[in-house]
């Protein structure tokens, strides 16, 4: 890839590093007094859905803008929601909510925070690419493909090049939809045991797999 696409330099920062830590402290530490984490789980599932679906989806079409991880808000949909809504509805209403977080950090990358979203990617590694109506395509393409950088993160890179709004709304959204899908079609399964839903699920996954490396392959040696 050409150097006008996005470096990264710091793959994990100290910060991450420290969530996930004690996040593997912490549950060390349940399991060893005996807790019961599926009684915990259970609890969890029955508060989220007390909040019901539109306090939920709203959560999920803002908190991933400042770093939460869109996989857990999908993996939980399904098992949560699909009794009130279907699992095609909790589906629809998850891309829904995923189209709102798009929109929201492409306005806050490229105009509301810019120059602080330019010092944070900065600081992290990342170069914002330069952007042409002729590889406009190809850069929102090899950003959204690309392993490594958070999802957000990808927003904001492609926010603060000036990716024209639709193709990045079009490009981003059709980029992330499988991976989407397939996360609450296997957390409904693995929450019920539902062996046919848990292998749709690893199959759209293991699709979704070869045909983003299929893309990124050709798209990237356009770059060069």
């Amino acid at each position: 890839m050409s150097s006008e696409a996005p470096l990264k330099k710091r793959k994990l920062p100290l910060f991450q590093l420290c969530i996930a830590a004690f996040a593997l402290i912490a549950a060390a530490l349940l399991l060893l007094r005996g807790v019961n984490i599926r009684a915990l789980a259970a609890q969890g599932l029955y508060m989220i859905r007390d909040a019901g679906p539109l306090v939920y989806f709203s959560a999920l079409a803002f908190l991933p803008a400042v770093g939460a991880p869109l996989s857990a808000f999908t993996i939980l949909a399904g098992e949560a929601f699909a009794a009130q809504i279907t699992l095609v509805g909790v589906i629809v209403a998850t891309m829904i909510a995923i189209a709102a977080n798009l929109a929201l950090t492409y306005w806050l990358a490229r105009y509301a925070l810019r120059p602080l979203l330019s010092r944070f990617t900065e600081h992290y590694g990342y170069r914002i690419p330069r952007v042409t109506k002729t590889n406009a395509l190809n850069i929102a393409l090899v950003i959204r493909l690309t392993p490594g950088p958070p999802f957000f993160m990808q927003s904001y890179i492609l926010g603060l090049a000036e990716v024209p709004f639709r193709l990045y709304m079009v490009v981003s959204w059709l980029c992330i939809l499988p991976w989407a899908v397939a996360f609450v079609v296997l957390g409904k399964g693995v929450f019920n045991g539902n062996f046919k839903l848990v292998a749709t699920g690893v199959g759209v996954l293991v699709a979704a797999t070869a045909f983003v490396h299929w893309v990124r392959k050709r798209y990237a040696a356009r770059l060069d």
